[in-house]
C-alpha cells in the first residue's frame, strides 16, 4: 500500500511539473522574439521538460514493482502514464526539441517489437519466465549503469580534488609571487636613496678639493712675491 501511494505521489508531482511547463509555455507569447531573456526562458522550459521526462520513466520502472493490484487499476495507470508522455512530447515538440520528442520512437518500439518477438509460441508459464528473464536483464543492466555512475562520480572526485590542489598552488605562486615583488621595490628604493648619497658625497669632495687647490695656489703666489 505504501509502494502505491509512492506512485501515485510521485505521479501528482509529475503532473504538477507538467502544468507548471504548461504555464512556462504560455507565458512564452509576453517574451521578445529574440534576446538573452527569451533564451533563458527557453532553456529553463528544456530543463525542466528533460526532467519531467526522468519522472516519467522512473514511474514506469516503478510500476512494474508496485504490490498486486487488479488489471484494471494496472491497466488504468498505464493509460495515465501514456497519456501524460503524450503531453510531454507535444509540449517538446513545440520547443523544436525533437531529440526527446522521438525518443520514445527511439528506444520505444525496438524494445516492445523484440519483446513481442520472444513470446511468440509461449504459453502462461513460458511468458511468466519471459517476464522475471526481462525484469532481470533490465536488473543487470541498471547495475551496470550504477558502477558507471560510481565510477564516473569518483573520476569527478578525483579531477576536483587534482583541480583544488592546482589553485592552491597557483594561490601559494601568486603570493610569493607578491612578497618577492614587495621586496624588490624596497631594494630599488635603497638603492636610489644610496645613489642620491653617493652622488651628494662626491659634490662636497669636489668643492673640497677645489678649496684646497685654490689656497695652496694662493700660498704659491704670495711665496714667489715675497722672495722674488
Amino acid at each position: 500500500m505504501a509502494s502505491s501511494d509512492s506512485w501515485m505521489k510521485e505521479y501528482n508531482e509529475a503532473v504538477k511539473l507538467a502544468d507548471d511547463i504548461n504555464g512556462m509555455i504560455s507565458e512564452r507569447s509576453s517574451f521578445p522574439a529574440s534576446g538573452p531573456e527569451t533564451q533563458r526562458h527557453a532553456s529553463a522550459i528544456r530543463r525542466k521538460i528533460t526532467i519531467l521526462g526522468t519522472r516519467l520513466d522512473s514511474l514506469q520502472s516503478l510500476l512494474s514493482k508496485v504490490p498486486a493490484k487488479t488489471e484494471k487499476e494496472m491497466n488504468r495507470r498505464k493509460d495515465m502514464l501514456a497519456n501524460l508522455r503524450t503531453k510531454v512530447n507535444q509540449m517538446a515538440s513545440t520547443l523544436n526539441m525533437s531529440n526527446f520528442a522521438n525518443r520514445d520512437s527511439l528506444l520505444g518500439p525496438e524494445i516492445k517489437s523484440d519483446a513481442m518477438s520472444r513470446t511468440v509460441g509461449l504459453d502462461n508459464s513460458g511468458l511468466v519466465g519471459l517476464q522475471r528473464q526481462i525484469m532481470k536483464e533490465q536488473d543487470d543492466g541498471l547495475e551496470k549503469l550504477e558502477e558507471t555512475v560510481i565510477s564516473t562520480k569518483h573520476i569527478a572526485l578525483a579531477v576536483n580534488e587534482e583541480l583544488n590542489l592546482h589553485t592552491r598552488l597557483i594561490d601559494d605562486l601568486d603570493q610569493h609571487v607578491d612578497v618577492t615583488d614587495s621586496r624588490l621595490r624596497r631594494v630599488q628604493k635603497n638603492l636610489a636613496v644610496l645613489n642620491k648619497r653617493t652622488k651628494g658625497g662626491c659634490s662636497c669632495l669636489c668643492m673640497l678639493l677645489s678649496v684646497i687647490g685654490i689656497v695652496g695656489l694662493v700660498v704659491v703666489i704670495w711665496l714667489l712675491v715675497k722672495y722674488l
